[in-house]
């Protein structure tokens, strides 16, 4: 498909970049799942190769070939927008630093069962609500090596679009779907062997120094909410809970990092 100058910002093609949130982008009619925006050649570029299915592009007028480059197959049929910097920030509500973002169908995701099948090491997200901190959490699991995500229906969508960029697209690799309930999802761990090991600040919590992560075969991380912790049935479903020593007085870490020092500590 040729490269489609933009002339008219009420071009209707050009609405899934009109300055929609997150939460609109996913409830978009004539979508199945609803959209996501990839911003970068780099996170189309793993969107793609995670199977996903690009419906247009936006691009500034010096990275229209790199737009196509990166669509590769799907350049024949996906529009590529091509205009200049100051009408796509007038159209978008910002500047396109990246020089390109894309309009992504969202994907199905698996169900927990599948999910699980033949994961060893899986990380848990308990009403985690910053998107900056669900995107950190997935770049240092993908980094370091957990193989699926959970997380609770009160947690930030891993598909929104702060997360997609502070995870440098690893959403788009990192494997993960939602949990239900705390009795479904602790059945959904038993069933496929898990250990979990709660990261919290209880009285009974044992160092991560001492808990040997590398005696369970399967192991479960569980994360919880910024400034809030996991919640008492979040606890109740854990098997161990435990905390990374400090010094100087600090009891906690953000989330984010807690948990890549925590994914590092029990990764063997």
């Amino acid at each position: 498909m040729p490269l489609i100058a933009i002339n008219d910002l009420s071009d209707p093609r050009l609405v899934d970049y009109a300055h929609l949130t997150d939460v609109a982008l996913k409830k978009v009619r004539g979508t199945k799942h609803g959209l996501y925006i990839a911003e970068s050649a780099l996170v189309l570029e793993r969107a793609l190769r995670a199977g996903h299915i690009p419906r247009s592009v936006l691009a500034l007028g010096n990275t229209a070939d790199e737009a196509l480059a990166v669509l590769g197959d799907y350049a024949a049929e996906v529009p590529v927008f091509v205009g200049p910097g100051e009408m796509l920030a007038d159209l978008t509500g910002y500047i396109l630093h990246r020089g390109l973002i894309a309009s992504m169908h969202r994907p199905e995701l698996p169900s927990a069962d599948s999910l699980l099948a033949d994961a060893r090491r899986i990380v848990i997200l308990e009403n985690v609500a910053d998107p900056t901190n669900v995107g950190a959490i997935f770049r240092s699991a993908g980094a370091i090596g957990a193989d699926a995500i959970l997380v609770t229906p009160r947690c930030s969508d891993p598909f929104y679009r702060r997360a997609i960029r502070v995870s440098m697209g690893t959403v788009l690799q990192v494997p993960w779907t939602r949990a239900g309930d705390w009795t479904e999802t602790r059945a959904l761990l038993t069933r496929h062997g898990f250990h979990v090991a709660a990261l919290a600040l209880t009285p009974d919590a044992v160092s991560l120094r001492d808990f040997d992560g590398t005696a369970h075969e399967r192991l479960a991380l569980l994360l919880g909410a910024e400034g809030e912790g996991l919640t008492p049935k979040a606890l109740a479903a854990s098997d161990t809970v435990v905390q990374i020593p400090m010094k100087h007085g600090i009891d906690s870490l953000n989330v984010a990092a807690a948990s890549a020092v925590a994914m590092w500590a029990l990764s063997g």
